[in-house]
């Protein structure tokens, strides 16, 4: 028995000693842990921002270990000079401190509190903004680069195709001529080897097809315009004009029925195809003009067209060796399933 009672009067002698703590809503490790911070900087709740950073500054020339002497009285100083600075560091913040106040006006909110202390710790310092600038910005520069890739990727192909190498040979004839009689004439022409004539002749035709062929699509030359901050910031601009343009489509042709020019013939054509201005832009003009002739912008044009080359292609399958065995396959063995047994 009298083992008992000295556990219970230990028991009670630590939940009196931890009663004023629980009560007041602090916790150890969170802000300035056992002590109020409002008591450790000496002001109230109600002191404002001014008279919590004077009293900050008089408390810290006072406790600074700088002015304090031997080992136990400096390190006394340096832990009250920590604690000074992490009462601050939460009361002259305006949400650090609104969540202080909140954890004493409920100390059985254990859970809220931790949550709020270490979200705002975790939490990342940088602005949002600067986030989403630096975000555009790469972007934009990666967008760029790539861009610059696809092209150089276009004209490096064109340059090593037959048909497009010719007619560059032809045209830079003169240039190339000119480049053989100055090496011919030229006295270091020792020096001039055939690797470095084969890449004089190879920059020439890259630069007659990079001036003569028009690539559009996704391998166009990349502009400045096509990039996702301008794109952005002319976003108004262009938001402007797309509907400036459908209500000049719908005024036009829809209300006044005026014949469609060759922009809205090609416009209906590339609609009905369900293909991007890039896409549309990378046919060959053979193929544009052929559109045209058909005159594919009238719908039931395109459907009696689209028929066709459907049923074209079903005979073209038909006739592939490829595809009648894999219709021999599908025919005797079905479409491919899981069963127990695999």
């Amino acid at each position: 028995m009298p083992h008992i009672q000295l556990q219970r009067w230990l028991y009670t002698c630590l939940l009196v000693s931890a009663l004023p703590t629980l009560c007041l809503g602090l916790l150890e490790g969170l802000y300035c842990g056992k002590e109020n911070c409002y008591d450790v900087l000496g002001v109230t709740r109600e002191s404002s921002k001014s008279e919590i950073g004077k009293a900050y500054r008089l408390l810290a020339r006072k406790h600074h270990p700088d002015l304090h002497r031997g080992e136990e009285a400096k390190a006394l100083a340096e832990e009250k000079f920590k604690l000074l600075a992490t009462a601050y560091e939460i009361l002259r913040d305006e949400e650090s401190r609104t969540d202080y106040d909140y954890m004493l006006d409920n100390p059985d909110a254990y859970y809220a509190h931790y949550y709020r202390y270490y979200r705002r710790r975790v939490a990342p310092k940088v602005d949002v903004r600067v986030v989403i600038v630096v975000t555009l910005t790469i972007i934009s520069v990666i967008q760029y680069y790539s861009g610059w890739q696809r092209y150089d990727a276009a004209i490096k192909y064109f340059a090593t195709v037959p048909k497009y190498r010719n007619k560059a040979l032809d045209i830079a004839r003169d240039e190339i001529q000119a480049m053989s009689s100055k090496d011919r004439k030229s006295k270091n022409r020792k020096n001039l080897t055939k690797t470095k004539q084969k890449e004089e002749l190879e920059r020439i035709i890259r630069k007659v097809i990079e001036e003569k062929m028009d690539v559009q699509g996704g391998y166009a030359k990349p502009t400045l315009w096509d990039v996702l901050w301008v794109q952005l910031i002319i976003s108004p601009y262009t938001l402007f004009n797309w509907l400036v343009w459908h209500a000049q489509w719908l005024w036009r042709f829809t209300i006044l029925k005026q014949e469609y020019g060759r922009e809205q013939q090609l416009y209906l054509i590339r609609r009905y195809m369900g293909m991007g201005q890039h896409q549309f832009n990378s046919l060959e003009e053979r193929q544009i003009e052929e559109y045209l002739e058909l005159e594919l912008w009238q719908r039931e044009n395109f459907e009696a067209w689209k028929a066709e080359q459907d049923e074209e292609m079903k005979k073209k399958l038909a006739e592939n060796p490829r595809y009648k065995a894999y219709r021999r396959y599908m025919k005797n063995h079905g479409p491919g399933r899981i069963t127990f047994e695999d």
